[in-house]
């Protein structure tokens, strides 16, 4: 039989872990764009060396599973350089990567969506290549970018749950603590799914609300 008191006697804890979870979601999706749009540049650049870099660091950590690089970063990372590792830094540095490495994908396939035309159109009137992406091109591809990378965020939160392997106090992890003295793993892990299904569900209808709206204007 389910018993809701496990769940308002241990509410402390859950809405803790889910403070963490949504603090880790935003900090790492707002590095991961910065980062995306580093690379994604990068990506589009003329100088071959520079996109080949930025493919290899795109291709490096969309092709490894995301709990190895938590993983790496946590245990690994601090024996080859020498320097210690938080746990919340190991969380920071592997979802912010991965994430990014998203984030540069869809930034360049937007930025080259964009009709050529319009970039030839600024280069004659003697914009120069930072003017051209800030005035003519991200702005139109930006339009076209928003469904992806919603949808991508909302991958990202449920990605957070991974931080629970290197012991990051998120939702799982506190839910994983409360079963363990609680015995009553059913009801925890339940809210747990519920609780994600509150945010999580608006949040996927908007993103395809705005997938529709942007190929409507397409």
């Amino acid at each position: 039989m389910f018993d809701f008191s496990v769940i308002t006697n241990n509410i402390g804890l859950l809405w803790d872990g889910l403070l963490m979870t949504l603090y880790f979601t935003a900090i790492t999706i707002l590095a991961g764009l910065a980062i995306g749009l580093v690379i994604g540049l990068i990506q589009l650049s003329t100088f071959r060396p520079l996109v080949l870099l930025g493919q290899i660091y795109v291709e490096f950590f969309r092709n490894i599973p995301l709990l190895v690089t938590l993983l790496w970063v946590y245990y690994a990372f601090p024996i080859f350089a020498g320097v210690n590792v938080t746990k919340f830094w190991a969380g920071f540095i592997g979802l912010s990567c991965y994430v990014g490495s998203f984030y540069a994908e869809i930034l360049r396939a937007g930025v080259q969506s964009v009709d050529p035309g319009q970039t030839d159109a600024a280069t004659a009137i003697g914009m120069s290549y930072g003017q051209r992406m800030r005035r003519i091109i991200l702005p139109q591809a930006f339009r076209k970018m928003i469904p992806p990378l919603a949808g991508q965020s909302i991958i990202q939160m449920k990605n957070t749950t991974l931080l629970s392997m290197i012991t990051v106090p998120d939702l799982l992890y506190q839910a994983s603590y409360i079963s363990s003295f609680t015995y009553r793993p059913m009801e925890v892990y339940t809210a747990v799914g519920v609780i994600f299904l509150i945010i999580l569900v608006p949040l996927t209808f908007l993103s395809r609300k705005l997938e529709k709206s942007g190929a409507a204007t397409k």
